[in-house]
């Protein structure tokens, strides 16, 4: 099959990763994929597939080159990408890796943008449920995965270091972190450091958006905190590694990647409930998992310092639970739904959210 991914920028972020993954996955599938950019797009990662870079800043419709299938992600190219399925350049499928309406601005373009195609993927049933709940459609699941460069090196007991918790850190400046709760994070790891004085709190961020980013350098300069910038997969990997405790704030994510990432490589997590994370986190039995309301995070931290058998078994469990999140079957979820759209086969009915169904059910006895 023929894809054109139009995709505004692929640098650093669970996103990105999650597309350029899709797209190299559908590549070493045989298929012909296009990557379609507007000028001056980042690429943060190694990208297989055809890249076709426009000379505009804003995508157009007559930028989309014939294939057969379009895949829109965010909501700024999904009335393109429906114009230029109206123009014969392919069925339209809308691929969500985030649901936009709650924590970016224009909400009042992104909510509608839901209503443009009913031709959906989804990363979670948690994001799946409250697209279907607000509009009426249920997506397709395509699951996160994990890069292959992520595993657990068992290196922890050869740093010598003290006990190192680790959390990620993005730039604010931007205004697309308000989700994060990076504040209520900082804050929560500075009860950890003044109850537990001896353990290192590491901070990782994306090169580009850490040298950019005035709030960042002032943490930084403090010297209360440790900041790792790494520049590939193989030293995001090893700081994974070093983490005994790895720390997500997250409120909502449709897939919250990191957290995932961090288990496959060996640490315990301790995490906000974010939805997507409910696809994998299981509190007590792979990590320790609180709602925002709770006000727990720092608790639980200090509880998996000091409980090294449980900070233990809940870095075991995590590690082998892990291993069921991989790209490949992220590649294959999206081929069967892509599939099912061209063959205009029905959503299963099980699948739907039951207001869903109640709703199917009203309309059958209406008689519509």
């Amino acid at each position: 099959m023929r894809f054109t991914f139009p995709i505004l920028t692929l640098c650093h972020g669970g996103a990105q990763r999650m597309l350029v993954e899709l797209t190299n996955g559908l590549t070493a599938r045989g298929h012909d994929v296009v990557i379609l950019m507007p000028i001056g797009g980042d690429i943060s990662y190694e990208v297989h597939s055809n890249i076709l870079t426009t000379d505009h800043t804003v995508l157009r419709e007559s930028d989309f080159p014939v294939s057969d299938i379009i895949v829109s992600n965010f909501y700024t190219t999904v009335p393109v990408s429906e114009a230029a399925s109206q123009q014969g350049k392919g069925m339209h499928i809308r691929l969500s890796l985030c649901y936009e309406p709650l924590f970016l601005p224009e909400n009042e373009v992104s909510f509608p943008s839901y209503h443009i195609t009913d031709k959906l993927l989804v990363l979670s049933q948690w994001q799946q449920e409250l697209i279907a709940l607000s509009h009426g459609i249920t997506g397709s699941i395509v699951p996160v995965g994990i890069s292959t460069a992520f595993r657990n090196q068992h290196i922890r007991h050869l740093l010598q270091e003290p006990l190192n918790i680790t959390a990620i850190l993005r730039k604010e400046e931007n205004g697309f972190a308000s989700h994060r709760e990076q504040g209520y994070l900082v804050k929560q790891l500075d009860i950890v450091k003044h109850n537990m004085p001896q353990v290192n709190i590491n901070f990782i961020s994306p090169p580009d958006e850490f040298y950019s980013s005035e709030s960042l350098q002032r943490m930084h300069a403090g010297g209360k905190y440790r900041f790792f910038t790494p520049q590939n997969d193989e030293e995001l990997c090893y700081h994974y590694n070093g983490a005994d405790i790895f720390v997500s704030a997250s409120a909502f994510d449709a897939g919250s990647l990191p957290g995932l990432e961090a288990m496959r490589c060996g640490a315990a997590l301790v995490s906000v409930y974010s939805g997507g994370n409910l696809q994998y986190a299981r509190h007590e039995e792979n990590c320790l998992l609180s709602y925002r309301y709770e006000n727990r995070l720092a608790q639980d931290v200090v509880r998996l310092i000091v409980d090294s058998a449980l900070r233990v078994r809940l870095a075991e469990q995590g590690e082998a639970d892990s291993l069921a999140w991989t790209w490949d079957n992220s590649v294959n979820s999206m081929e069967q739904a892509v599939v099912r759209f061209m063959q205009n086969i029905p959503h299963n009915e099980s699948t739907r959210a039951p207001l869903l169904r109640r709703m199917a059910g009203y309309r059958i006895s209406r008689g519509h």
